[in-house]
C-alpha cells in the first residue's frame, strides 16, 4: 500500500516537473522572440491554367524573286489591295536609281504642297505661327503614337518651311519655284524610264496585315482547318520545325480575327466551354492580356482535348508570334496577400439590454504591429494559395487592413490593443 502511494506521488510530481518546465520554457521563447511579423501587399491570383498553344491566322505568302529585296512595309502594318509591299531590283544600279526617284520625289510633293499654300499666307509673321503650329502638331501627334496621318503632317511642316524660305529670298518667286519643279518632274521621268524594267514591284492582291514572319506554318494550318484539329494532331504541329519559303518577302494576314489552338485536360476542356470568353497571358515578350472568345472544344478517348479560341484584337502587335506557352485566365482576384497563419478568429459577446441574451459574434481577421501595440482588423477572404491567403479589409476607416501593414504571425494570447514587447 505504501509502495502505491509513493509511485503516485512520484508521477504526480513527475508531471508537475514537465509542466513547469513546459511553461518555463515557453516564457523563455516569449522573452527571447515575442512574435513574429511580416508585411502585407497587394498580389494577384489567377485561377489559371498553363499551357502550350500555336496562333493560327489567314495567312498569304508573297513570293518574290532573285535580286536585291527592298520591303516597303512595317510590321504589322495594314496595306491595301494592289499597293506596293516590297521592290526588288536587278541590281545595285537599280536600287541607287530608285533612291534617287525617291528623293525626287519628295522633293516635288514638297514644292507642289509649298506653292499650293502661297495664296493663303497673308504675312511672314502669320507664315511663322502656322510653322509653330504645324510642328506643334507634328510632335503631339508623336506623342500619342498616333501615326495615321504622319505623311501629310511631314510634308505640311516641310512645306511651310520651304514657303518662308522663298517669301524672305530676293532670289526665289513663285517663278523659280515653278522652273525647278518642272526640272525635277524631268529628272524624275527620266529615272524612272530608265530603271523600268529593272525594278519589280510586289504588291497586295488583298487587303491585310503585313508580316515579315514567313515560317512553314502558313501551308499547314488555316482557322478552317483549326476547327478539326484533334489533340494528337496539334501535338504533332507543335513538335514540327517546318520551313518558310525562302524566297517570300513576307505575307499578308487577309482576317482581323486570329486564333490559338492548344491542348488541355478534358476537365480542363470542359470548363473552358462552358466559360465562354477568357482572358490570355503570353509567357514571352508580349505581355498584353487579351480578350479570348471559345470557339472549339474537340476531345478525344485519351483524356486530353484541343480548345480554339479567337480574338480580334491586338493582331498588329502578335504578328511574330507562333508557337507560345499561354496562360488560360478564368478569373483574378487582387487583394492583400498575407500568411495563413496571420489570420485569426476573434469571439466577442454582446447583451441584449430588452432581453438579457447574450450573443456570441466570430470575426476574422489579422493582428497589426500599431505604435507598438496589437490591433485587430477584421478581413474577409477573397481566394488563397498554398500558404497564403488573399483578403480584403471589411473596414474602411482607420481600422481599415493596407497594403505595408505589419501583421503579426506568430504570437500567443494576444489581443485588441495588447503592449508589445519587443
Amino acid at each position: 500500500m505504501k509502495q502505491g502511494r509513493t509511485l503516485i506521488t512520484f508521477v504526480i510530481a513527475l508531471f508537475a516537473g514537465v509542466l513547469a518546465l513546459y511553461f518555463l520554457v515557453n516564457l523563455w521563447k516569449t522573452f527571447q522572440d515575442p512574435f513574429t511579423t511580416t508585411y502585407t501587399y497587394s498580389y494577384t491570383l489567377n485561377d489559371s491554367i498553363q499551357t502550350d498553344g500555336l496562333i493560327i491566322r489567314q495567312e498569304q505568302v508573297l513570293s518574290g524573286s532573285d535580286g536585291i529585296v527592298d520591303v516597303t512595309r512595317g510590321e504589322g502594318e495594314k496595306v491595301g489591295i494592289n499597293q506596293t509591299v516590297a521592290l526588288i531590283y536587278r541590281d545595285d544600279q537599280a536600287r541607287q536609281a530608285q533612291e534617287q526617284q525617291d528623293a525626287l520625289r519628295l522633293e516635288i510633293t514638297q514644292l507642289q504642297y509649298a506653292m499650293g499654300q502661297g495664296e493663303s499666307v497673308s504675312s511672314a509673321a502669320k507664315l511663322n505661327d502656322d510653322i509653330l503650329n504645324a510642328m506643334v502638331s507634328l510632335r503631339a501627334a508623336s506623342t500619342q503614337q498616333d501615326f495615321s496621318d504622319l505623311e501629310d503632317q511631314v510634308l505640311e511642316v516641310k512645306g511651310k518651311v520651304l514657303r518662308r524660305e522663298y517669301t524672305y529670298s530676293d532670289d526665289l518667286n513663285t517663278e523659280t519655284l515653278a522652273a525647278r519643279l518642272q526640272d525635277l518632274q524631268t529628272q524624275y521621268q527620266t529615272l524612272r524610264n530608265q530603271s523600268y524594267s529593272a525594278i519589280t514591284q510586289i504588291t497586295a492582291p488583298v487587303t491585310g496585315t503585313f508580316s515579315t514572319l514567313v515560317d512553314g506554318y502558313e501551308g499547314l494550318i488555316n482557322p478552317e482547318s483549326a476547327m478539326n484539329l484533334t489533340p494528337q494532331a496539334l501535338e504533332d504541329l507543335l513538335s514540327q520545325n517546318p520551313a518558310g519559303d525562302s524566297a517570300a518577302v513576307g505575307k499578308l494576314i487577309s482576317s482581323d480575327k486570329w486564333y490559338f489552338a492548344a491542348v488541355v485536360t478534358q476537365e480542363e476542356g470542359e470548363r473552358l466551354k462552358q466559360a465562354g470568353t477568357l482572358t490570355l497571358r503570353f509567357a514571352g515578350d508580349f505581355t498584353q492580356d487579351v480578350p479570348m472568345t471559345v470557339e472549339k472544344v474537340n476531345q478525344d478517348d485519351q483524356g486530353q482535348a484541343v480548345v480554339v479560341l479567337s480574338s480580334d484584337r491586338y493582331l498588329e502587335q502578335t504578328t511574330l508570334l507562333r508557337r507560345e506557352t499561354a496562360e488560360l485566365i478564368f478569373n483574378s482576384r487582387t487583394g492583400l496577400r498575407v500568411p495563413k497563419s496571420a489570420l485569426r478568429m476573434v469571439t466577442s459577446t454582446s447583451t441584449d439590454e430588452e432581453t438579457g441574451e447574450t450573443t456570441e459574434t466570430n470575426t476574422l481577421g489579422v493582428y497589426v504591429v500599431t505604435a507598438g501595440r496589437a490591433e485587430f482588423k477584421p478581413v474577409t477572404i477573397l481566394t488563397e494559395g498554398e500558404d497564403f491567403y488573399v483578403v480584403q479589409s471589411v473596414r474602411t476607416d482607420k481600422k481599415a487592413l493596407r497594403a505595408g501593414d505589419e501583421v503579426i504571425v506568430q504570437a500567443t494570447g494576444l489581443y485588441d490593443g495588447q503592449l508589445l514587447l519587443y
